[in-house]
């Protein structure tokens, strides 16, 4: 291989075996303004490196050793890099078979041989332009793809930031809740991670399962913070929290947002029916409601309440498992279980008694 490297010159691939041809195309892609030629004789070598060689319009040659042209088109167009590049076929046969062949490979233009002076310097100026074009069409493109990235980007910062905030407004409602918030976004992401669930989605189940109770803002203070059983009239109250918490949440552009009020409305769904607000079955209820209700009922059943001792692991996990396919979605539960020495350990970093220290420590 022969390359002639200068910045800003348009290069073009010669792929030629015969030398006097190759000469002859070199020393007129050199007398083209702001072209340079990188030429090779076998097909094969070009191959080797066609993954780091960069060109903007390729000459080939149909009469090639080890591989003709059409078939080192079709190699060259399988790259990404190359395939819009602009392929000549140089050939002295004009059969229509032949040249149609080419075409379909992938050329967008024929020389003929012996290579004519005239036409091949006005061929490869229109094909440079044809490239320049491409450029600024692709440096257009990757100007607005950086434009739309920062602008989601802000997007999604700013729907962190209210997603924050609204979490600390629900815990100054109820700040005993704090760590249990915690405890079950990082329960959720287990169970999100255990079913393969892409890692976009992954990350906004995380962020927006602390809102799953944001509705209780709405509810009386003496019935989300009465110690003892509520009256079947209070529970019918605090039931309305999932409504309340998906009308706070819901109509925004923001897919955090989205997903933290497809949590708030449904993570007291029942896989057979029976929940509320709804009574949605099954997989009615969106995949994210059924995962936050598995991690919800847990770390409910493994906490202290005003009204309730916490159970031990051991009867909230068997819980779990005898209610999977009637009040939990049975594939939620089996990913829960199985990453039980996860979720003990997010217990133990998470604690009630943790929080009780921090704030002893700023007494």
């Amino acid at each position: 291989m022969t390359e002639n490297t200068t910045d800003n010159h348009f290069r073009i691939l010669l792929v030629e075996d015969d030398p006097t041809n190759r000469m002859i195309m070199e020393k007129l892609i050199a007398k083209i303004p702001n072209c340079q030629a990188i030429s090779f004789a076998d097909p094969v070598a070009l191959i080797a490196e066609i993954e780091t060689c960069r060109f903007d319009v390729a000459i080939i040659d149909y009469q090639l050793p080890n591989l003709n042209g059409v078939d080192l088109i079709r190699l060259i167009r399988k790259y990404p890099a190359h395939a819009d590049k602009p392929i000549v076929m140089v050939t002295a046969d004009r059969d229509t078979d032949r040249r149609l062949e080419a075409i379909t490979a992938g050329a967008v233009d024929f020389l003929n041989k012996p290579v004519e002076v005239v036409e091949f310097k006005a061929r490869v100026m229109n094909l440079t332009r044809l490239a320049d074009a491409q450029r600024r069409l692709s440096a257009q493109a990757d100007m607005l793809k950086h434009e739309v990235e920062q602008a989601t980007a802000e997007v999604r910062a700013r729907g962190e930031e209210i997603v924050h905030r609204l979490i600390l407004a629900s815990e100054y409602k109820d700040f005993g809740t704090a760590m249990h918030t915690m405890r079950m976004a990082h329960f959720c992401d287990l169970i999100a991670g255990e079913l393969g669930v892409g890692e976009e989605l992954r990350t906004d189940i995380k962020l927006a399962a602390p809102m799953h109770d944001i509705g209780k803002v709405g509810i009386p203070d003496r019935i989300v913070l009465k110690r003892g059983p509520l009256t079947d009239e209070e529970r019918k109250e605090i039931n309305r929290h999932t409504d309340i918490g998906a009308s706070i949440l819901h109509g925004s552009n923001c897919r955090l947002l989205q997903v933290a009020a497809e949590i708030a409305a449904t993570h007291h769904e029942r896989w057979d029916g029976t929940g509320y607000p709804k009574g949605l079955r099954g997989e009615q209820i969106p995949l994210v409601g059924r995962i936050a209700a598995v991690a919800d009922v847990f770390d409910a059943l493994t906490t202290d309440r005003p009204y309730k001792s916490a159970w031990t692991n051991d009867q909230a996990f068997d819980f779990l498992a005898d209610k999977a396919g009637s009040e939990f979605d049975p594939t939620c539960v089996a990913a829960f279980l199985k990453r039980r020495g996860e979720v003990e350990e997010i217990q133990g970093r998470f604690s009630d008694q943790k929080l009780t220290e921090t704030i002893k420590s700023f007494a």
